[in-house]
């Protein structure tokens, strides 16, 4: 009788703690945002809609779509007034003729040259740089300094269960971030967490996506490697040939179907910068943790991967931060301020690979000869021959 007693007792309890996981789990599903699902990519020149083609799923790509905004901010919101950039040389944007563009073996890259002594390192010339292809020389065939030149910019942010206590800094920090762009920078916002929401697409309207950031909340586990591989489908149509990244994150991958090899490949071939910025203990445990709707149990949610962070910077030419603490907000909000005023004072390179119709990928090194004591930081190699970022460009 007694082991019939605790044989009911086990299965009211195994039957109650289901009840308990589902039912948090209907409550969390009942907080995301109402999905729709008419959003179009912008056509590269500033066109409205482009319609895709049809290619393979990608990992994570069925989470191009947009939410709408709470009712509080339906309809047309009044945001903040943004301060006016005053205009700067540079600000025009200079492309490479046509017929280059459109070579076989053709491509673009973003460096940066920066002085130990005094920053970034401003004024530099066409004969200023030398680039090199597999360790063999290339003339440079265009050549621009991106003194506030327009950027096609990604802001994706990690909204995991553990970005609960630090989703207040990350909106301030990108708020920061969108008054110090250029005007004329195309930019869009994505959230994600167990997959990927696009927030907010395309637009130069930063204000407006500020006001998008009030759809950040925290939820559930991290799917990081999916989230950047949206990103980089997202920003390859993006209108200008500067294409960049930022990933705000204070975990590790736990629940993608792709992985950092995916990742790394796409960004080779698009040649997009990818910045970061990790908060979180570097070395803290690996082991994670066990979500339930919008909560964590166990494993180190202070961890943060910054050997992931700092390989997708490092392949693309860009940087990665760490902020061990995300306090105030002040670290944060640097990190923001120092990425987008890197991003007005880089250079772009042009170039025509040997024997593009091989094809594969190619290392490349730039070096400013009579500078020796700068870094200089561009991507590590570029992916030749067809699907590689200047291959697909249309007449304009």
């Amino acid at each position: 009788m007694a082991d019939k007693k605790r044989r009911i007792n086990c299965r009211l309890g195994s039957f109650l703690g289901l009840a308990i996981v589902w039912l948090c789990a209907a409550s969390a599903n009942a907080q995301q945002p109402q999905i729709n699902q008419s959003y179009q990519f912008p056509k590269q020149g500033g066109s409205s809609t482009l319609e895709l083609p049809a290619q393979p799923k990608q990992p994570g790509s069925d989470a191009l779509t947009i939410p709408s905004l709470p009712p509080s901010q339906s309809g047309n919101p009044q945001p903040p007034p943004f301060p006016s950039l005053r205009s700067q040389p540079g600000q025009q944007l200079t492309l490479p003729p046509h017929e280059l563009a459109r070579q076989p073996g053709y491509e673009q890259v973003t460096v940066t040259v920066t002085n130990p002594r005094h920053g970034y390192e401003t004024g530099l010339n066409k004969g200023d740089f030398r680039l090199y292809i597999d360790g063999q020389q290339r003339p440079i065939e265009f050549f621009r300094q991106d003194l506030n030149t327009p950027v096609s910019l990604g802001i994706l942010v990690d909204t995991s269960g553990s970005m609960q206590p630090k989703i207040p800094q990350a909106r301030a920090a990108i708020a920061q971030l969108l008054m110090n762009l250029n005007q004329r920078d195309d930019v869009f916002l994505f959230a994600f967490s167990i997959r990927p929401f696009l927030l907010q697409g395309f637009t130069t309207n930063h204000a407006l996506v500020a006001t998008r950031l009030a759809l950040l909340h925290a939820y559930g586990q991290t799917a990081l490697f999916d989230a950047i591989l949206d990103g980089l489908l997202m920003v390859e149509h993006g209108r200008y040939d500067k294409k960049a990244l930022l990933v705000i994150t204070d975990g590790m991958d736990n629940s993608s179907q792709s992985s950092l090899a995916q990742v790394i490949a796409q960004a080779r071939r698009l040649g997009v910068l990818i910045y970061s910025i990790g908060i979180g203990d570097p070395n803290g445990s690996s082991m994670p943790g066990l979500a339930l709707g919008p909560f964590v149990f166990g494993g180190d949610v202070d961890r943060v991967d910054a050997q992931t962070l700092r390989i997708l910077s490092s392949e693309t030419g860009a940087r990665t931060f760490i902020v061990r603490e995300v306090g105030d907000g002040a670290a944060l909000s640097q990190a923001t301020r120092t990425i987008s005023d890197e991003l007005r004072e880089q250079y772009t390179v042009g170039f025509t690979a040997p024997d593009p119709s091989a094809g594969g990928y190619r290392n490349l090194r730039v070096d400013v000869p009579g500078h020796p004591n700068d870094d200089v930081r561009v991507r590590k190699g570029v992916t030749v021959g067809p699907g590689s970022s200047y291959a697909s460009i249309p007449p304009p």
